[in-house]
């Protein structure tokens, strides 16, 4: 029979063994993301992986809510999942590794067109990424044979939907690559903590005029998983 002392003994090793380890948290917005993940990475104890639901706002709430409960310091935040890609920059089922994160919706229309709020005054709309880390994951994937570039991530309120939108925020984002809508909401809350961001999306559609038929989720989870396999490596 284990005793007290023995017992007491092994959690403080594990303890120790984690404290040891790189503890990164890893954020998606649905259950379907979070397992393509979970699925990837195996069994990863010093890895967190958790479902903070759709939008920026959601994401920003429920990441630095298990940010600020943390015993143990996280080393790395990872903002995770699908996401649509711009044609003629990402491919559906390919990956993105954000090198700028951009809550490209955000700020104000005038008659004159769209204002950020970083010229509005309002604070900024850009996040920048851990330069480091982005290169360890692209690195990694691209060794296991991944079709992943690296690029801005663009955050929005409303998935875009049509070629009006689509140009006009390929304009308004130098060489967009990707959206999603959790990314700036996980960051902000990474950047509250001072901890290093990076975002991951794998490629489930074509942004611009919605065409539901056209998505392949599937392809995109696939692709999910396999980048996380991946990094594996990187994140222990």
């Amino acid at each position: 029979m284990t005793s007290q002392t023995d017992k007491h003994a092994t959690d403080l090793l594990h303890e120790e063994e984690l404290h040891s380890q790189k503890r990164i948290l890893i954020a998606t917005a649905v259950e379907a993301e979070r397992d393509a993940v979970l699925r990837g990475l195996g069994d990863m104890p010093n890895v967190d992986v958790i479902a903070v639901g759709v939008g920026a706002a959601a994401a920003a709430a429920r990441t630095a809510a298990v940010l600020a409960k943390a015993m143990i310091p996280y080393h790395l935040v990872i903002s995770a999942g699908i996401g649509g890609g711009f044609v003629g920059r990402a491919d559906i089922g390919s990956l993105v590794v954000a090198d700028l994160i951009v809550a490209a919706d955000l700020g104000a229309e005038t008659p004159e067109g769209f204002l950020g709020v970083d010229e509005l005054g309002f604070g900024s709309a850009r996040i920048a990424v851990s330069s480091h880390w982005n290169s360890l994951l692209v690195h990694a994937m691209a060794v296991a044979q991944l079709n992943v570039l690296s690029g801005p991530i663009l955050t929005v309120t409303t998935a875009t939907g049509t070629a009006e939108t689509t140009s006009a925020l390929a304009k308004r984002v130098d060489g967009a690559a990707a959206e999603g809508m959790e990314g700036y909401g996980v960051a902000v809350a990474a950047t509250l903590f001072n901890l290093p961001i990076s975002e991951i999306r794998a490629i489930s559609n074509a942004v611009g005029p919605r065409d539901r038929a056209a998505w392949r989720i599937g392809e995109a989870l696939a692709s999910l998983e396999a980048a996380s396999t991946a990094i594996r490596e990187v994140l222990t």
